[in-house]
């Protein structure tokens, strides 16, 4: 219900105050994004990833600021409802023209909801919907960045003049080890992949302004464009062992550019004024992936929440299925459920967690915290966070709640709030992540078929082989898993695997990598119990084997591939080579992409060691 008439006379001061805070947020947000270029030349590695990280806590400090105010000048939460009504029109009128204004209806939500203490599912005055359209957004002030700049080839052969001009015009202010070498590379992968194609009259490249950067990498992002047919692509830049850029790769296709945005990878920085265009064109270029998820890959993880939160009840309304306890061993720390007919699962901690897990639930959730901040190497699987979320009593099935109400009975309220006879269930805590098949059912299933499926066996040999990939690439960014069971890793729909299970992973730095001690006697050897001293921090990698190579053939490929792991040494020296400063490239992309067919990285995964400049 809206007011009659604006006349509270606080509300425009109000709706003024709370554009502040927002504006004063995305200046902070866009500057810290902005820096990155200067990073990247300067090659400060270490002060990227600690931007990246303290990007992440932004948000959560401005809202809270803003709230401070409001309540200090305006007593915010003693004011009427009608005065809030009236808030959010005069905010829909700041909107207007303004370059971001989905993330400053989404910055509105976070405040209101905090001050009038209401749910965000339940509340009135809250945009539920968008109220200002971003189609077409774009800026037209004068001597404003365009969203992307059109290259325009008249054939095969001016290829590298464009190419040469779309590298020129990011302004890196450092020097190319060998720009006309690089370009001739791309220049012969854009052909490969034009082989076959009529150039039409519309033969374009089309290139987002703004490089993309994570870690050690910046990355050009665009499309090729040919009569109807789109090609998306992406360069990576990385510096070279002597601090020179070199043109690294070429990404091709909608496959490649998934790889790059991965929701198991760390946050990319990116200067842009109007986010939502770059939503746009990124979609284009991957149009299976959610823009929920491309706002979350670009930093602005409080709006990927708001268009998941909307897609996800919007696909409530037009489905029947029941929420269901999810497939596979259930955790001794977090219960996890799923609806069959959407792709994520929900967790929440157990309020009983078992006793051979020395864990609280303010541990589990610092953990999560630490996933969050961390390089995730592509290896974590990203995770959004809610509280007090509200869902239909009729969606659960009785086996999922009589779960909730044994395992996390403070964390679930059964109410008709509404008064109108239709239950919901208030979950206090939530986390949500993408749903993987968890990889022991798949090695299951791919051994049960294998004998009458040879396709299902090889299917086999190379999700082990991933399994250990995944746990070398999270040694690689500081990260020992902790729990490394089968269960606690999954497989996703590209056949990566993927780690979910983090309420015991621990900084590789901080644990202590130990050989199994000698047995003193025959006493000790035939003893089931250790017969040596075990400290908090202690690992033992030679008795992984037991718990994880059961099965003969898992064993063989294992073995054959991975049996580093085994190894304290193999830890050790990771270990050494992170205290002394040195960050690892872990390439979000496969070796077969590097434009330099003779470059040579490990075959166990790409990753080669590089010292931080002093």
């Amino acid at each position: 219900m809206f007011p009659q008439r604006l006349d509270a006379p606080q509300a425009y001061a109000i709706a003024q105050a709370l554009m502040h805070g927002f504006s004063q947020h995305y200046r902070m947000f866009s500057a810290e994004s902005a820096r990155a270029k200067h990073r990247f030349e300067t090659m400060d590695w270490l002060g990227q990833q600690r931007a990246q990280r303290e990007r992440i806590e932004f948000y959560d400090l401005h809202v809270r600021e803003c709230m401070r105010r409001l309540e200090k000048e305006f007593a915010a939460s003693r004011q009427p409802m009608n005065v809030w009504q009236q808030v959010k029109l005069h905010y829909i009128g700041l909107m207007v023209d303004h370059l971001q204004p989905e993330l400053a209806e989404t910055f509105f939500n976070s405040v209101t909801t905090k001050i009038l203490h209401r749910t965000h599912f339940h509340n009135d005055f809250i945009f539920v919907r968008a109220a200002v359209s971003t189609e077409y957004l774009e800026n037209h002030a004068p001597g404003a960045v365009p969203i992307y700049r059109g290259y325009y080839p008249a054939s095969r052969e001016q290829l590298p003049a464009s190419l040469t001009q779309m590298v020129a015009q990011l302004a890196l202010q450092c020097p190319f080890e060998d720009l006309t070498r690089d370009v001739a590379r791309l220049t012969e992968r854009v052909r490969g992949r034009l082989q076959g194609l009529t150039l039409r009259p519309n033969f374009q490249l089309q290139v987002l302004s703004s490089l993309f950067f994570r870690n050690k990498g910046a990355y050009l992002v665009g499309k090729i464009i040919t009569g109807y047919t789109e090609l998306a692509f992406a360069v990576p830049i990385i510096h070279s062992a002597q601090g020179k850029l070199v043109l690294h790769a070429a990404l091709f296709g909608e496959d490649d550019l998934h790889g790059l945005f991965s929701f198991a990878r760390a946050y990319f920085m990116v200067h842009m004024e109007v986010p939502s265009a770059y939503v746009r064109f990124l979609h284009s270029l991957m149009p299976r992936k959610p823009c929920a998820e491309i706002y979350n890959a670009l930093g602005l993880a409080k709006q990927g929440k708001t268009l998941f939160y909307r897609d996800f009840l919007h696909h409530l309304r037009h489905s029947s299925d029941q929420l269901r306890i999810a497939p596979g061993i259930k955790g001794l720390v977090m219960l996890v459920f799923d609806l069959p007919s959407f792709p994520y699962v929900f967790k929440l901690i157990k309020d009983r967690i078992a006793s051979s897990k020395d864990i609280t639930r303010a541990q589990v959730e610092g953990k999560y915290r630490l996933v969050k901040r961390h390089d995730r190497g592509g290896r974590m699987a990203d995770t959004m966070e809610y509280s007090l979320v509200a869902l239909p009593r009729s969606r659960f099935s009785d086996e999922l709640l009589a779960e909730l109400q044994a395992q996390a009975p403070e964390q679930i309220e059964i109410s008709d709030r509404d008064g109108d006879g239709q239950e919901e269930v208030i979950i206090r805590h939530l986390y949500i992540e993408r749903r993987l098949v968890p990889l022991n059912l798949f090695l299951q299933e791919c051994l049960a078929e294998a004998e009458t499926k040879p396709e299902r066996c090889a299917a086999m040999e190379r999700a082990v082989i991933e399994y250990g990939n995944a746990i070398k690439e999270l040694v690689a960014t500081n990260i020992f898993p902790g729990d490394m069971l089968w269960k606690n890793f999954g497989v996703t729909r590209g056949g990566k695997v993927v780690f979910y299970d983090y309420d015991e992973i621990e900084y590789l730095t901080e644990c202590n990598f130990r050989a199994v001690p000698a047995p003193r006697d025959d006493a000790d050897e035939m003893s089931g119990e250790i017969w040596y001293s075990v400290g908090p921090k202690d690992v033992f990698p030679e008795t992984f084997g037991p718990f994880l190579l059961g099965h003969p053939a898992v064993r063989e490929v294992f073995m054959r591939h991975h049996a580093d792991l085994l190894e304290p040494a193999f830890w050790q020296q990771h270990q050494v080579s992170i205290r002394a400063g040195q960050m690892p490239d872990v390439f979000p992309y496969e070796s077969s992409r590097f434009l330099d067919e003779n470059e040579q990285w490990p075959a166990m995964f790409s990753v080669r060691s590089v010292p931080c400049p002093a």
